[in-house]
Order: structure tokens, then sequence, then C-alpha cells
């Protein structure tokens, strides 16, 4: 799997998630997360920074 992909999965899943617990709990607290993630997509396609990217590199793609 690459980054990109595995990146869509996280972003994916924490949407996702978010969403799942926001109905679950309907606090209004976890539609935060869907908040963060989406302005992190956005702002990474802006400016090629992305915290993800970074910690999938060090963590799983890292080469020997």
């Amino acid at each position: 799997m690459t980054i990109e992909n595995s990146i869509r999965l996280l972003a994916g899943t924490l949407i996702l998630l978010s969403l799942g617990m926001n109905y679950l709990y309907p606090d209004g607290y976890w539609i935060w997360l869907t908040v963060f993630v989406g302005f992190n997509l956005f702002q990474s396609s802006l400016t090629k920074f992305c915290p993800a990217e970074i910690i999938f590199k060090k963590l799983f793609f890292s080469k020997k």
C-alpha cells in the first residue's frame, strides 16, 4: 500500500469513526474530529505538508 492510499484510508476511517461516534453520543464534540480531518486534507493539498505522511514514513515506509 502506498503512502497516499494509507493517508486516504486513515482520513476516511477517522471521518466515519467520528460520524458514528457523533450518532451514538450526540453531544456535538465528535464532529470536531471530522472538521479537523477535513481541514488537514484541505491544507495539505495547498501546502504539501501532511503530518500523517511524516508519521507513516517514519513508522511503516522507512527505507533500510
